[in-house]
C-alpha cells in the first residue's frame, strides 16, 4: 500500500472533501468568476428549457449556454424519473442504492443554490421526462429543449419519447424561434455532447470505427486531438419564466428509501461545489497531484487517489475543467508523470464512453462485445458471500464492506473484486455489474460495463485472462494488513503478517484460488497496475440489454 495511508488520521469518517461548507462555497463562487465572461452576447427571443440529466453542473455546461444564448428566458428543469429507482434488468438489484441517492439529492441541492446565484431556479418534477417536458414547452412557449446527449439505450429511448412528444405540441407562432425560414412552431429537442474530455466531433474517426485497443485510441487523440476549453457564461443567467411553485429537492423516503449511516470509511458531499472544493483540495491546498501516479494504486483513506470520479458520473464536474486545472498546475508548479497521469486516467473514461456508442446494448450481454461464449455460474450462496464480504479471504471481503459502506472502491480494489467474481468464483460477471450499479456512487453504464466486459474477458482486450492473484494483490498493496484490518477489525489482534492469511483465526474460505501460487500472473498484475482505469461512473438501465 502506499505510504500515504500510514499516515491517515485516526477519525472514523473521512468527508470528502475536507473542508467546510463555506470554504467549499468560496471556492466555488471563485472558480466561477474566473469562468464568466462579460463579452457573452444574448440574442434569442421567448422561452429555452434546459433539462438538466447527468449534467448537474453550471460551469462549462454548454446546454445552460445555449438555452441563454437563444432565449429571453431560461427555464432550468430536473425531472425525477421512476424509472431510475426500479430494478436492475437481469438480476432485480435495486437500480439505485440509497447512498447514490443521497449524492444526488445533495447534487440537486447544490446545482439549485448556483442557479438561483446566478438569477435562475430549478423546476424539481417527479415524472417521466416524455411527460414532463412537452406540457412544460406547451405552458411556456418553449422554443427549444436543450439536453446532453447520452450514449446507452435507456437514455437514448428517453430522448426519442422526448422528442416524439415536443413534436406533437403546436405552439403559436409567436413562440417559434425566428431562426430562418425552416422554422416550425414546434418544440425542438436540441442534443449537446458534454460529458467527455475530448468532444466526439474532434475525434479523427468516427465511433464504428473505434480502435478496439486502448492504446491505439489514446496515441492517435493525443496526436491529432486537442481538448476545448470551458464554455464561459455571464455572471447572470436570469431571468427565468414566472412559476409559482419550483418544487423541492426530493428526499430519500420518497424514493423509498432509508438515510444510509456512513459509520467509517469516506463520506462524499454532493454537488458541484464539493467538487470545485475537492479539485481545488486534491490539486492546490494539499499539492497531492505531485505525487498522484506513486499513490494512486492505495485503498485507505481519501488521498492516495483524486477521488473525483462521483462528481464526473452525476455532472458535477467537467472533465474538461479538470484539464484546464492540470495544465495550470503545470504551469505554475510542475509537470510530471502523475499530473499526465490525472489525463491519462480521464482519456480512459472518453474511451469507454466512445465504445458503447460503438457496440450499443452488446456491452451489457453476456458475451460481451465479443460475443464471447463461456460457462458462467448464478451460484446464489457463493455471489451472496461475495456481496456480504464473507468469502474468507479478507482482501475481498474488505473492499466489499467499504463498497456498501461507502459507495465507493479504490480503483484496485474493484479489479481485484472483479477477478476474484468471475476467475475464482465462476460467477456470470452481470451479478457482479449490477451490483456495482446498485452500490456506487460513481456508476454510469459506460464506465462499469466497460469495466466489467473488460475483467471478464469478454470486452474488447487482446488478452483475455487477467487475473489477479489474491496474495500477490496483498502482499504489494496491504503488507501490514492496514486496509483489512480498518473494515475488519477481528483481524486486528493477529500480526502484520497473518492479517491477509488469517487462516482458521478468520472463516473459512468459500472457494479455493484459481492460481493457488502468487508468481504465475505477476507479470500481468504489473501490466494491470499501469492501466489503472477509473472502473465505475454514473445511473441507468433496463432494457438496454
Amino acid at each position: 500500500m502506499s505510504s500515504s495511508s500510514k499516515s491517515q488520521p485516526s477519525a472514523p469518517v473521512y468527508k470528502v472533501p475536507g473542508l467546510d461548507p463555506e470554504e467549499m462555497d468560496r471556492v466555488a463562487d471563485q472558480t466561477f468568476q474566473r469562468y464568466s465572461s462579460s463579452s457573452v452576447k444574448r440574442n434569442g427571443k421567448g422561452v429555452a428549457v434546459v433539462w438538466f440529466r447527468n449534467d448537474l453542473r453550471v460551469l462549462d455546461n454548454e446546454a445552460l449556454y445555449k438555452a441563454w444564448v437563444s432565449s429571453q428566458e431560461v427555464l432550468a428543469v430536473y425531472c425525477v424519473d421512476p424509472r431510475l429507482f426500479g430494478s436492475t434488468h437481469y438480476f432485480g438489484f435495486p437500480k439505485t442504492g440509497a447512498l447514490r441517492a443521497q449524492f444526488l439529492i445533495e447534487c440537486l441541492a447544490d446545482l439549485k443554490k448556483n442557479l438561483m446565484k446566478r438569477g435562475l431556479n430549478l423546476l424539481i418534477q417527479h415524472g417521466k421526462p416524455e411527460e414532463i417536458l412537452p406540457s412544460l414547452a406547451k405552458v411556456f412557449g418553449a422554443h427549444t429543449v436543450y439536453a446532453q446527449k447520452e450514449t446507452c439505450s435507456e437514455e437514448l429511448n428517453v430522448e426519442r419519447l422526448v422528442r416524439k412528444g415536443l413534436q406533437r405540441v403546436v405552439l403559436p407562432s409567436s413562440s417559434a424561434q425566428s431562426s430562418g425560414p425552416s422554422s416550425t412552431n414546434n418544440p425542438k429537442l436540441q442534443l449537446l455532447w458534454g460529458t467527455t474530455m475530448y468532444h466526439i466531433d474532434d475525434l479523427p474517426f468516427d465511433t464504428l470505427s473505434l480502435p478496439d485497443v486502448y492504446t491505439q485510441f489514446r496515441k492517435s487523440i493525443e496526436a491529432k486531438c486537442t481538448v476545448r476549453g470551458c464554455i464561459k457564461l455571464p455572471a447572470s443567467l436570469g431571468p427565468p419564466p414566472s412559476i409559482g411553485d419550483w418544487g423541492c429537492v426530493p428526499s430519500l423516503d420518497q424514493f423509498g428509501l432509508q438515510s444510509p449511516n456512513v459509520s467509517k470509511g469516506m463520506k462524499f458531499v454532493g454537488g458541484e461545489s464539493a467538487a470545485l472544493g475537492r479539485v481545488n483540495e486534491y490539486f492546490w491546498k494539499k499539492d497531492l497531484l505531485r505525487t498522484y501516479k506513486h499513490t494512486r494504486n492505495g485503498m485507505l483513506g481519501p488521498d492516495y487517489s483524486t477521488k473525483f470520479s462521483p462528481w464526473l458520473a452525476s455532472g458535477s464536474l467537467s472533465p474538461r475543467f479538470i484539464d484546464e486545472e492540470v495544465k495550470r498546475y503545470e504551469k505554475e508548479r510542475q509537470a510530471n508523470d502523475s499530473t499526465y497521469w490525472v489525463l491519462f486516467e480521464l482519456i480512459w473514461r472518453d474511451y469507454f464512453r466512445f465504445l458503447s456508442a460503438k457496440y450499443g446494448n452488446s456491452l451489457f450481454h453476456l458475451g460481451g462485445p465479443r460475443n464471447v461464449e463461456h460457462r458462467w455460474s448464478q451460484d446464489k450462496i457463493l455471489f451472496e458471500s461475495w456481496r456480504d464480504g464473507r468469502t474468507g479471504y479478507p482482501l475481498i471481503d474488505a473492499n466489499m464492506k467499504e463498497l456498501s459502506t461507502t459507495g465507493f472502491m479504490s480503483n484496485r480494489g474493484r479489479q481485484i473484486v472483479c477477478s476474484f467474481l468471475v476467475r475464482d468464483m465462476g460467477i456470470d460477471w452481470r451479478m457482479g455489474a449490477e451490483w456495482f450499479e446498485t452500490c456506487l456512487l460513481d456508476y454510469d453504464p459506460c464506465s462499469n460495463y466497460g469495466n466489467w466486459t473488460y475483467g471478464a474477458g469478454v470486452g474488447n482486450d487482446p488478452r483475455e485472462d487477467r487475473y489477479f492473484s489474491i496474495p500477490k494483490q496483498a502482499r504489494t498493496y496491504d503488507p501490514e494488513g492496514e486496509y483489512v484490518v480498518y473494515w475488519l477489525p477481528q483481524l486486528e489482534s493477529l500480526t502484520k503478517e497473518e492479517r491477509n492469511f488469517p487462516g482458521r483465526a478468520y472463516m473459512k474460505q468459500v472457494v479455493p484460488l484459481k492460481f493457488g501460487n502468487t508468481s504465475r500472473h505477476q507479470n500481468q498484475d504489473k501490466a494491470l497496475a499501469a492501466r489503472g482505469t477509473n472502473f465505475g461512473g454514473r445511473q441507468t438501465k433496463g432494457q438496454r440489454r
